[in-house]
């Protein structure tokens, strides 16, 4: 960035190139650190909250769950200190963080402006993800617990279900399902981007689009270049047209060769016809002295 250069572009092109090549470096370092800045920014204020420890250690946020599932089980019974604290603060909330169902506690979620957090098991949470982008989930896992089917106890079709179940599930059928139903049908994968926020808690990649407009600058400043190179090149090849007096398609085409070989560093020059009589380089002529001479025997 700031090592010089003892050759300076002196035709309109090669500056137009430099320059253009300057901005773009300069744009793109501040675009970059001012996106980044602002985009940790926007994260930490859209995920204040990274997990069930966060909800324990304040009181600002609200939250609450369904009264009577499982989730509700959860926590009355649990023996953690951390879910007994969120036990007792659930419990003691007025008005009452507990809803009816899992559809009111999502609308008062979305209502709440980002101060009211519900629980309830993670595959729920997921289904409501996938289709309502203004929610997210935020955290692990409270605790595991798989779905089954029920039957009366003695039946002979446990045995038969049991290991139908586990062979789908070795076989990879029961994850395409829930992937055909989770994120596929009924609006399922409507808010999957890259600018979401995934279920880890890291935050996502800046992409093209939040850079895009220098790279733009750097095309539009290339094709200037061009076309004012491609001008200069027309308007040198006139110029010696003009001086030689030969014809502009010649030197243009003598112009063109001489770059399309790439062998030298020098041109040859057209050699100029005289159009006075040549004179000679040497002018015989008598001076001012004059010699006599005689020719014949000497006398003795």
């Amino acid at each position: 960035m700031q090592q010089g250069s003892d050759i300076a572009p002196k035709a309109v092109s090669t500056r137009i190139v430099a320059g253009i090549w300057w901005f773009f470096t300069l744009i793109m370092i501040s675009s970059y650190t001012a996106n980044l800045a602002a985009f940790l920014t926007v994260e930490r204020m859209e995920s204040p909250i990274e997990g069930a420890e966060d909800l324990a250690k304040q009181t600002k946020i609200k939250y609450g769950l369904k009264q009577g599932g499982s989730t509700y089980a959860f926590f009355a019974e649990s023996k953690i200190s951390t879910y007994q604290r969120m036990w007792a603060a659930m419990s003691s909330a007025r008005p009452t963080v507990f809803t009816e169902d899992n559809e009111d506690g999502v609308e008062r979620v979305s209502n709440a402006n980002g101060m009211y957090a519900f629980l309830m098991e993670s595959s729920s949470i997921e289904y409501v993800v996938e289709r309502r982008c203004d929610l997210m989930q935020v955290g692990g896992l409270l605790d595991s617990k798989s779905y089954g089917i029920a039957l009366p106890p003695g039946s002979p079709y446990t045995g038969a279900i049991s290991s139908a179940i586990l062979k789908l599930k070795e076989n990879g059928v029961i994850h395409e399902l829930k992937t055909k139903w989770w994120k596929r049908r009924k609006g399922g994968g409507h808010c999957v981007n890259e600018d979401t926020k995934s279920s880890s808690g890291k935050a996502a990649e800046l992409g093209l689009p939040n850079v895009g407009g220098v790279f733009v600058v750097l095309i539009g400043g290339m094709g200037i270049s061009a076309v004012t190179a491609i001008c200069e090149f027309l308007w040198n090849a006139r110029e010696l047209a003009t001086d030689e007096n030969a014809s502009f398609c010649e030197e243009l085409g003598n112009e063109v060769n001489f770059i399309l070989k790439c062998s030298g560093n020098t041109k040859p020059v057209r050699k100029t016809q005289s159009t006075t009589p040549e004179e000679p380089l040497f002018t015989y002529g008598s001076n001012n002295y004059d010699a006599n001479y005689s020719y014949g025997r000497d006398k003795k």
